[in-house]
């Protein structure tokens, strides 16, 4: 029987591609975003190019009810979902006090609040089942604090926790469970995050489809946590041997803007 795979922020960057990697698997999609028109272009080139079925879900994740609705609508259609994989996030750059509180809130509402009931909504069936998975976006932010963009490095911290702690509450059910921690990577996400602002700092950034297609390897190997490249991992490493103020000086420095 082959896998439907539900894969949130489906429209551009890392969920995109993601959607191409479980695509050249031969599995069923079910592509969310708010954008129907990029989504609608996307299924069409899966279907073309990995002849597979996929199906167009416009639902804004920034909505409390949205969760909840795309359950009801998939049961209601029959389709049955084995691997969840929560994609959609987005950041803000700009300290605490200066940035929106309301941003801030919708932030926490996708990046979190979304990401969770939508795993506890489809991961008992799939415990049931025995099959299937969850695969998370995190971030290498979710190592540590970050300066400049405080709840979006916060929101991350939570990603990589609990993906973490549910992976060693699922061992022995049959299920994957992984989170990805890309770096820097070449996507919208910075226009969301800083708009016309552009970083003090430049770094090299990896391609949505490389960070993409590491994820799907992890995820179907079975790895808890999947950091992407050399350079993020020994960052991620100096966290864990160095004292919390070094992390956080950095990322601070790393979330600089010009003004």
């Amino acid at each position: 029987m082959k896998e439907t795979v539900l894969i949130t922020g489906a429209s551009s960057g890392i969920g995109l591609e993601l959607a191409k990697c479980f695509a050249a698997d031969g599995c069923r999609l079910v592509l969310v975003a708010r954008n129907t028109e990029a989504l609608e272009e996307l299924a069409k080139e899966l279907r073309r190019a990995h002849d597979v079925e996929a199906i167009v879900l416009t639902a804004d994740l920034s909505l409390p009810e949205t969760p909840k609705r795309i359950f009801a609508d998939l049961s209601a259609r029959k389709i049955t979902v084995d691997v969840l994989v929560n994609n959609a996030g987005f950041g803000a750059n700009g300290a605490f006090a200066e940035v929106s509180l309301p941003r801030q809130l919708e932030m926490l509402q996708v990046n979190i609040a979304s990401l969770t009931e939508l795993t506890g909504l489809f991961l008992p069936g799939m415990i049931e089942r025995k099959r299937g998975g969850i695969l998370n976006v995190g971030s290498v932010a979710g190592f540590m604090p970050g300066p400049g963009m405080a709840v979006y490095f916060a929101t991350k911290a939570f990603v990589l926790s609990f993906t973490e702690a549910l992976a060693e509450e699922l061992i022995g059910t049959g299920l994957n469970v992984s989170v990805l921690c890309p770096g820097a990577t070449e996507s919208n996400f910075s226009n969301v995050a800083r708009g016309t602002k552009s970083r003090q700092l430049k770094t090299p950034k990896m391609t949505s489809e490389a960070v993409a297609i590491l994820g799907h390897r992890a995820f179907r190997k079975g790895r808890v946590t999947a950091v992407t490249g050399i350079s993020n991992k020994l960052f991620v490493f100096m966290t864990r041997i160095f004292p919390r103020q070094f992390p956080r000086k950095i990322a601070g420095v790393f979330n600089r803007t010009n003004d």
